[in-house]
């Protein structure tokens, strides 16, 4: 079964340095039937203003990872990381016992456009940790996050797996675990999920399939979700 949620039915933020779309409710976005899916707990789908950002604020037993679709991202944390992050990087904040950081638009001139995901943890208190990778290098379905690291990927606290699909000159085919559920969320551009066509900021959840079929036309990008059930 498959169900979706279209950009326009997101709740949104607008606070004239940052436009973000909620897909789940967040701040002052409430809506009792999109409290998150799984452990997915939050997509926002930020642009900032050029020189405008997140001051220094705290987190709690959260993974927190952020994707950059355009422009550059200052990051700063009481880890004692300073780190630029470009379109096509990932970075995963893991922020356990507490964490405090600020991300920045580390341009005067250009926008900046990136999505910040929370998945909860599989438990509390752990030790704060941050990762950083650049995967603008791979085509086709990648493999962004992941409970294990494997395949090169950014470990995160919880059995959750994050793929980012590109443009293709094909469908490509991912099989599901009947104890799984799909989430895609269109970030660029146009998708086809089954033969049926979405555009940038729709959600389509799928379940009680054994497998999806996905296409992205040129200069688009969806991040694939695969989430436990949870009974």
């Amino acid at each position: 079964m498959i169900s979706v949620l279209k950009s326009d039915e997101r709740g949104q933020a607008d606070f004239g340095w940052l436009n973000s779309r909620h897909t789940f409710s967040f701040g002052s976005y409430y809506n009792p039937e999109q409290m998150g899916l799984s452990h997915l707990r939050v997509i926002n789908d930020d642009h900032v203003k050029p020189g405008y950002g997140f001051d220094t604020h705290g987190h709690q037993d959260m993974e927190i990872i952020s994707y950059v679709l355009e422009g550059r991202i200052k990051h700063k944390d009481t880890l004692g990381h300073t780190e630029y992050l470009s379109a096509g990087e990932v970075q995963v904040m893991s922020a356990g016992t507490g964490i405090k950081h600020s991300e920045y638009n580390a341009s005067a001139s250009e926008a900046l456009h990136f999505l910040q995901i929370w998945v909860i943890p599989r438990q509390s208190s752990l030790t704060p940790s941050y990762q950083q990778k650049d995967f603008s290098a791979f085509n086709g379905l990648s493999l962004l996050v992941s409970p294990d690291g494997r395949n090169g990927s950014l470990s995160i606290s919880q059995d959750v797996e994050i793929y980012r699909l590109q443009a293709t000159d094909a469908p490509i085919e991912k099989v599901l675990d009947t104890a799984t559920i799909g989430y895609i969320h269109v970030a660029t551009g146009d998708v086809l999920i089954n033969g049926e066509r979405y555009s940038a900021g729709d959600g389509i959840t799928i379940t009680d399939e054994n497998k999806v079929q996905m296409q992205a036309s040129d200069n688009s990008e969806a991040l694939l979700f695969i989430l436990p059930t949870i009974a």
